[in-house]
């Protein structure tokens, strides 16, 4: 496993590996690896002969009074991790160099922005898009992997590569679970064991949904009403939003049909936890 910290270096590495022909699968990452992150390196190294895995927590997608400075970082035991992957780069750029003094640029996807999380993290999506516009510029990758736990942000990505005409493929892999159905994500570290047993109730949330869908349910507001009746059964659980919805657009559903996006976000402690399903009627 190669060390890459220096931006021209990536390019380098990635334009002499595609000289040879080679094929090239990314996984982006801030770190702090857990068993979702490793199912996207295991099905990057079946698609491609080089894989880099990035490891950059990212400064422009978090606000001012989130949770930037205190985000879990571990590198060591990151490399430990992913050496038993038989990954090819792990790149560690560094902030200043990603955002040099005077650095202005930013892409957003506006309409997908908007919805769910970014009603209360403006902002949060246009640094999203904009990291993952670099890091696509910098290591040119032809397949690129992301967890549909973070299913807003998956959409907003596969929306930019479509419409600035990226020359790479999106792959969205299911999200990976603990034991007792909690989504697995970096952010689980701030929760105490208290917090943790009531972290359970979001997923237990998203199962009566599909449940009341599959038994035949046809009016969205009353199940998302049993969903948030549910969740204030955890009174250190403060929801920010539950909706059902389109998963091509992120419009609220008004009828129970097709497919169905049933995404979560909730604060408990001083972690934010988003989970999702889809159901296909």
């Amino acid at each position: 496993m190669r060390i890459i910290k220096d931006i021209s270096d990536m390019h380098t590495f990635s334009s002499k590996a595609k000289a040879r022909g080679k094929t090239i699968s990314f996984v982006p990452t801030m770190g702090v690896l857990h068993e979702g992150h490793l199912s996207l390196v295991e099905a990057a190294r079946k698609k491609s002969e080089i894989v880099v895995v990035s490891i950059f927590v990212n400064p422009i997608q978090f606000r001012p009074n989130e949770d930037f400075k205190n985000y879990p970082r571990d590198l060591k035991a990151d490399k430990k991790l992913l050496q038993n992957y038989h990954i090819d780069v792990l790149f560690l750029p560094d902030a200043s160099k990603m955002y040099p003094e005077g650095f202005k640029t930013s892409v957003g996807v506006e309409e997908f922005s908007k919805k769910m999380c970014g009603k209360s993290r403006p902002e949060h999506f246009k640094g999203v898009a904009t990291v993952v516009a670099k890091l696509f510029n910098i290591v040119k990758p032809d397949h690129a992997f992301f967890g549909e736990k973070d299913y807003q942000q998956l959409l907003i990505i596969k929306r930019m590569v479509k419409d600035l005409s990226f020359d790479l493929k999106i792959h969205g892999l299911p999200t990976v679970r603990e034991f007792d159905g909690l989504a697995m994500s970096s952010r689980n570290k701030y929760l105490n064991e208290k917090q943790r047993k009531s972290a359970l109730i979001l997923y237990k949330a998203l199962q009566l949904a599909k449940q009341e869908i599959n038994n035949g349910g046809e009016d969205p507001q009353k199940i998302l009403l049993r969903m948030r009746s549910l969740i204030g059964t955890e009174p250190t659980v403060r929801l920010d939003y539950v909706v059902i919805a389109d998963p091509e657009t992120l419009e609220d559903a008004k009828k129970l049909k097709g497919k169905l996006l049933i995404a979560l976000a909730a604060q408990l402690g001083s972690a934010r936890l988003i989970d999702n399903l889809i159901v296909k009627i």
